[in-house]
């Protein structure tokens, strides 16, 4: 409860546009609209080329950059190529990651390369690895042989 003769903000009436209002600003705005759009069509294209810039600044800004007009040096604004500006022939640079790209599959290629022909380590070292497994392989065959050979004498007696 409110003391000393004060009254809350909750109680207030509220208040309601008026239709004929409504409409008379509706229209006003439909007519700066139209102003606006026909002020565009009037004006020649050499101007709107040469300014560019001048359009971009004109744009509504929103915020705080509406109220203050600062120029930042930093500032890196778009500005639009043409079609015929643009040179499609050029080579195009490319980004540290495809490069990076680019040279480790270069690498990985070369090392396959190298793997497949034998120059590598880890190729000489399956290389040997396989000639040991070979090795023992034929011995256990021989083995196998010998023993099987061995109990054919044995079953003929």
């Amino acid at each position: 409860m409110p003391r000393g003769g004060k009254k809350g903000h909750k109680g207030r009436g509220k208040q309601f546009s008026n239709p004929e209002e409504i409409d008379r600003q509706m229209r006003l705005q439909r007519e700066m609209e139209e102003s606006g759009g026909a002020e565009k069509e009037s004006s020649s294209e050499s101007e709107e080329e040469s300014s560019s810039d001048e359009e971009s600044e004109s744009k509504k800004r929103s915020g705080v950059e509406g109220l203050i007009e600062i120029e930042n040096p930093n500032r890196v604004s778009q500005k639009s190529k043409k079609v015929t500006e643009v040179d499609v022939s050029a080579p195009r640079e490319l980004s540290r990651r495809e490069r990076e790209e680019i040279e480790k599959q270069k690498s990985k290629e070369r090392y396959m390369k190298l793997h497949l022909e034998g120059k590598t380590e880890q190729a000489r070292a399956d290389l040997a690895r396989l000639a040991i497994i070979k090795k023992q392989r034929e011995e256990a065959a021989k083995k196998r042989e010998e023993l099987r050979k061995a109990e054919e004498a044995q079953a003929k007696r």
